[in-house]
C-alpha cells in the first residue's frame, strides 16, 4: 500500500464539526425513518383491526426496542455498532453494522421507486407505468441525496428531514383524520364496521400470521439514529427524549391515517395498486377538495425523501466507524469529506444502487429476484437486532457501573419480548408470499436462507478474516453520551 493511499484514508475532516442537532430533530429524523403514510391505503383496508396489527407489535417490539436504545445510547455513543462491540465482541459489532447498512443497498430503490410513481400521479399518471422514467428518478434522487449528504453534513440533513416530515407526513395525516372525524360528525355511517366484533383481524391461518408478523417490520429503524448520539448537546437525557416522543409520534401516524380512510373509502374501492395517492383522491372528493390531491402528492414525495435522507446518514455512518476502529474497511473506503461524511462509501453505493436500478426497471426478469433480495436483506436486519438485546443484557450485568443516562424499567424481560418477536417476524420470512404464485415453499425458503448466509453472514466474515492492523484508525471516544446521569 502506498504512502498516499494511507493519508488519503486518514484524511479527516479539517475541524471538529461545531454543529449540533437538537433531540427534536433527532426525534423527527427517527419518526421519518420508521413511519410514513405509504401504507395507510393497505392497512385501511383491514378497518378497526388495523389498531390490533399496529399495537400488539408496538408493545412486542416497539416498545424494547425503543427503550433499549435509548438506554444503551445514553450510556454508550456511536449506535449499535458500539453497543454490540462493547456488550458481545467487534466482530459482532462489525455484523451488526454490516446488516444495518446492507438492507439499505436494496430498500433504496422500492422507496424511491415509491417517489417516482407518486410524482407520476402529479404530473402525468401514465408514467407510472414507464420503466424509463421510474429509472430516471431512481438515479436523479439518489445521487441528489448523496450530494445533500456531502455538502451538508448531519446539520443540514436533520434540519431536511424534519422539514420533511412534517410537511409530508404529520401535516397530510392529521388532515386526513379531521376530515374523516368531520364526515362521521356529518352523519355519515363509517365504511367499515367499527364494532368490537372487528378488533381482531379475521383467522385464515398462516396468512394472518404472516400480515401480523409483517407488521412488526415497520418499526424497524427506531435504533438507527443513536449513531448521531454525539450530534445532540445532552446526549444522556436527550436521546432518550427522543426516543419517546418518536415512539408516540409513529404510533399516531401508523394508527389514525389507515383508521380515518377506512372511516371514508370503502375497503372494495380502495386501490391498493395506485397506493396513498388515490386514498387522498378519494377522500378529499367526500369534501371538494380535490384540487388537494396534487398538492398532498407533492408533500408525500417530501417525506419519502426526508426519509431517505436519514437512512443514508446513519448506517453508513456506523459502518464507517467501526471500519475504522477495528481495521474491517481498506482506507479507501475510510475517507471522509471536510464535514466528515463517509464519501466514498456513499459514493461506491451509488453506484452499486444505480445498477440494482437499472436492472430492476428495464429488465423485466429481474423484478422477482429483485424483491426476493429485498426480503433477504430485511431478514438480514433482524440479526441486528438479535444482537442488539444480547448485546444490552450482557452490559447491564458485566457492566452495570458505566454511567448511563437512563436505565430502561425491566430490561431483561424488554429484551427477551423485542428477540422472541425478532425471531417470530425471521421465521415468518421463510413463508412464501402471495405473490411468489405456485412455486415451491421449499425453493423459496431455500433461497431466502441462502441470500441470508450471504449478505447478512459471508459478506462480514470475508470483512473480519482480510482486515489488516494497518486498517485500523482509532476514532477518539465520545464520553458524552455517558457523562450525564439522570438527576
Amino acid at each position: 500500500m502506498s504512502s498516499s493511499e494511507v493519508q488519503a484514508g486518514n484524511r479527516r475532516p479539517s475541524a471538529p464539526t461545531a454543529s449540533y442537532i437538537s433531540w427534536v430533530a433527532l426525534a423527527l429524523m427517527t419518526v421519518g425513518s420508521v413511519s410514513s403514510l405509504r401504507n395507510a391505503p393497505t392497512m385501511a383496508e383491514y378497518g378497526l383491526s388495523a389498531v390490533f396489527l399496529y399495537v400488539l407489535p408496538g408493545i412486542l417490539f416497539l416498545l424494547p426496542t425503543a427503550l433499549v436504545s435509548a438506554e444503551l445510547a445514553s450510556g454508550w455513543s456511536g449506535g449499535v455498532y458500539r453497543w454490540v462491540t462493547e456488550g458481545v465482541s467487534p466482530n459482532m459489532g462489525l455484523v451488526a453494522a454490516w446488516n444495518q447498512f446492507g438492507m439499505t443497498i436494496f430498500y433504496y430503490p422500492t422507496l424511491l421507486s415509491y417517489v417516482a410513481s407518486t410524482l407520476a400521479f402529479v404530473i402525468d399518471p401514465d408514467l407510472a407505468t414507464s420503466g424509463l422514467y421510474t429509472c430516471i428518478v431512481i438515479i436523479v434522487v439518489y445521487w441528489a441525496g448523496v450530494l445533500v449528504s456531502l455538502r451538508g453534513g448531519i446539520g443540514v440533513v436533520a434540519k431536511l428531514a424534519s422539514s420533511g416530515l412534517i410537511i409530508g407526513t404529520l401535516i397530510p395525516g392529521a388532515l386526513l383524520v379531521v376530515l374523516a372525524i368531520i364526515f362521521l360528525a356529518q352523519g355519515h355511517a363509517s365504511a367499515a364496521p367499527m364494532d368490537a366484533s372487528h378488533i381482531l383481524p379475521p383467522w385464515t391461518g398462516l396468512s394472518s400470521l404472516v400480515l401480523i408478523m409483517s407488521a412488526f417490520g415497520a418499526y424497524s429503524g427506531m435504533e438507527m439514529n443513536a449513531v448521531h448520539v454525539s450530534e445532540l448537546r445532552k446526549p444522556a437525557s436527550e436521546f432518550p427524549k427522543a426516543m419517546f416522543v418518536a415512539m408516540g409520534l409513529v404510533l399516531v401516524i401508523l394508527i389514525l391515517p389507515p383508521l380515518a380512510i377506512s372511516w371514508v373509502v370503502p375497503a372494495q374501492q380502495l386501490s391498493l395498486t395506485a397506493g396513498v395517492m388515490q386514498a387522498f383522491e378519494a377522500i378529499f372528493a367526500n369534501f371538494g377538495l380535490s384540487w388537494l390531491t396534487p398538492v398532498m402528492g407533492i408533500c408525500i414525495v417530501s417525506a419519502s425523501l426526508a426519509g431517505f435522507l436519514t437512512w443514508l446518514a446513519g448506517p453508513s455512518k456506523g459502518l464507517l466507524l467501526i471500519g475504522r476502529e477495528e481495521g474491517f474497511l481498506p482506507p479507501f473506503f475510510q475517507r471522509t469529506n471536510a464535514v466528515g461524511v463517509q464519501e466514498n462509501i456513499l459514493v461506491v453505493q451509488g453506484l452499486v444502487t444505480t445498477v440494482i436500478a437499472l436492472m430492476f426497471v428495464l429488465i423485466p426478469a429481474v423484478s422477482s429476484a429483485y424483491w426476493i433480495f429485498m426480503t433477504v436483506s430485511t431478514q438480514a436486519y433482524l440479526i441486528v437486532y438479535f444482537l442488539m438485546f444480547i448485546a444490552a443484557v450482557r452490559l447491564r450485568k458485566n457492566d452495570s457501573d458505566h454511567p448511563r443516562g437512563y436505565r430502561a424499567p425491566l430490561l431483561k424481560t424488554l429484551c427477551v419480548a423485542g428477540f422472541i418477536s425478532s425471531a417470530a417476524a425471521f421465521l415468518i420470512g421463510f413463508v412464501p408470499p402471495s405473490q411468489f404464485g405456485s412455486g415451491s415453499p421449499l425453493a423459496y425458503a431455500a433461497m431466502i436462507l441462502v441470500g441470508i448466509l450471504l449478505i447478512g453472514v459471508i459478506i462480514p466474515w470475508l470483512l473480519i478474516h482480510f482486515r489488516k492492523p494497518s486498517w485500523k484508525q482509532p476514532v477518539p471516544v465520545d464520553t458524552s453520551a455517558g457523562s450525564e446521569e439522570a438527576s
